[in-house]
């Protein structure tokens, strides 16, 4: 089940996307919240009120899908947790998951555009599994840790290569707005598996990134234990837990992006989140 939050020309509202159509639930008698996506009960009345709803759907190219966490109180990231991505880069693979902020002001829609910095030259792509809290988290164990679990979406964690050199650290490179585009949808832990997923990134529809969750180096439960066990995490936190090997700055030659480039990622169950690339000094930027 794949939950959307969207407008079509009204106040942002959730609805259940059903393949070209979106069941609104705002006819329940409780608003949908990152905690009640953890609540099997709650998952059984949203289905059996879009059941019900019938003519109720509007189409999904009537309406405009929003990031489904659009203020998160923080964005955890995890380096270097696919095999794959350690290879390409000859490192050796972590004792302990790498961590990483970026900032929560980089999130964006999808099909917004992704805007490329005029002091950046080498701006690149990641495809990764995001995973959204959905209750608040302090040092919980591995065998639990899908308990607090809202739901996965796509990210693509849109870095600045340049900058991330230079600096010698991450945030900066990885925080620029719209640097952390979102969505397109939020599905509960209930009715997918995180780690068996394919995972996908395209630019101009040529395919960068091809591999699956199976590869991460440490899985989200125990990511979950590891950063619960260091900071609270709490409902609307979002882990994104890392990138597959085909990044552009490792290719040889680079291939990174630039405007007028348009971005897919996809993940299996959760969809392709599209965003083009603008400059920054592109009208409306």
């Amino acid at each position: 089940m794949q939950f959307v939050r969207y407008t079509n020309g009204s106040n942002a509202q959730w609805g259940v996307c059903q393949d070209d159509t979106i069941v609104p639930v705002a006819g329940l008698r409780e608003e949908v919240s990152y905690q009640q996506l953890t609540d099997s009960g709650f998952l059984r009345l949203v289905e059996n009120a879009v059941k019900a709803a019938g003519s109720n759907s509007v189409a999904v190219d009537e309406t405009r899908i929003l990031t489904p966490v659009p203020r998160p109180g923080k964005i955890v990231c995890v380096g270097l947790n696919y095999h794959d991505h350690a290879t390409e880069q000859d490192e050796d693979v972590p004792e302990r998951p790498l961590l990483f902020g970026k900032a929560s002001t980089s999130v964006t829609n999808p099909r917004d555009p992704i805007v490329h910095p005029a002091d950046l030259e080498q701006v690149d792509y990641e495809v990764e599994l995001g995973v959204v809290i959905g209750r608040t988290a302090k040092d919980v164990s591995a065998s639990d840790a899908r308990d607090y679990v809202a739901g996965y979406t796509a990210i693509n964690d849109v870095s600045g290569r340049d900058a991330q050199f230079v600096d010698e650290q991450f945030y900066r490179g990885k925080s620029y707005d719209t640097f952390a585009p979102m969505g397109p949808s939020l599905v509960p832990d209930e009715y997918l598996e995180p780690d068996s997923l394919d995972v996908a990134c395209r630019v101009n529809g040529e395919t960068k990134q091809s591999s699956n969750t199976s590869e991460f180096i440490f899985a989200v439960d125990e990511l979950i234990e590891y950063i619960s066990g260091i900071t609270t995490l709490r409902p609307g936190d979002v882990i994104s837990t890392g990138t597959p090997g085909g990044v552009g700055i490792f290719r040889d030659p680079p291939e990174l992006l630039e405007p007028g480039d348009t971005v897919d990622v996809e993940i299996e169950g959760i969809g392709t989140l599209r965003n083009p690339v603008v400059a920054e000094s592109d009208p409306g930027v």
